[in-house]
This record gives C-alpha cells, structure tokens and sequence, in this order.
C-alpha cells in the first residue's frame, strides 16, 4: 500500500517532519537549513493525490471502453484515490482547525 501523503508509517520518518525542523537563519527570512518546507511537503502531497485520482479515472475509462478487463485493479486504484483524497481533507481539516485556533489568540 502506498502512502501517497507520506503520513503513515513511523514517526521519525514522515514527510512532515521537515517543515518543523527550527530555522537557523537570522530575522532576514531564511529558509529552513534542511529539507522541504511544508508549503513544498504540502504541494507535493496534493499533487501525488490528484495524480492517483487521474489514474483511477483512467482506468475506470479503460474499463468501459474495454481496453482493460481487471476490475480488480480498477476497485483497487479507485479505493486508493478515495483514501488519499479523504487523508488530504483531513488533513486540510486539520489546518483549518490550527488556523482558527491561531486566530483566536490574544495577541
């Protein structure tokens, strides 16, 4: 099983924990010494999800058109897509929730 968003799998591994390694630069905005940031973490993810959706919806054209005859493997890309789609949401969600709690604050 892939893990398109790169969330699964052992903590110290994910893709996200780069983003939140601390910045060694000065006040002049430098970027994160290493690795991605998570604007970079984020579009890379949402791209793997749109590219596993495009694959699903070709295979599912395939299918009809009887290019293919697994169905198997069109249900299998299909199921994929939805799960990443819906742990993309989530994680969405997930930023939502952070942002209006952010908002919140009393500064």
């Amino acid at each position: 099983m892939s893990d398109p968003l790169g969330l699964i799998g052992s903590a110290g591994t994910t893709g996200i924990r780069p983003a939140i390694a601390p910045r060694t630069g000065g006040a002049g905005g430098a970027d994160a010494a290493d690795g991605a940031s998570f604007k970079d973490v984020l579009m890379k993810n949402i791209e793997q999800v749109n590219k596993l959706q495009q694959d699903a919806e070709k295979a599912i054209e395939d299918l009809a058109t009887g290019q293919r005859n697994d169905l198997d493997g069109v249900l299998i890309a299909k199921q994929k897509a939805d799960m990443a789609f819906q742990l993309l949401v989530q994680v969405r969600n997930k930023m939502v929730d952070a942002f209006e709690e952010i908002k919140q604050m009393r500064v």
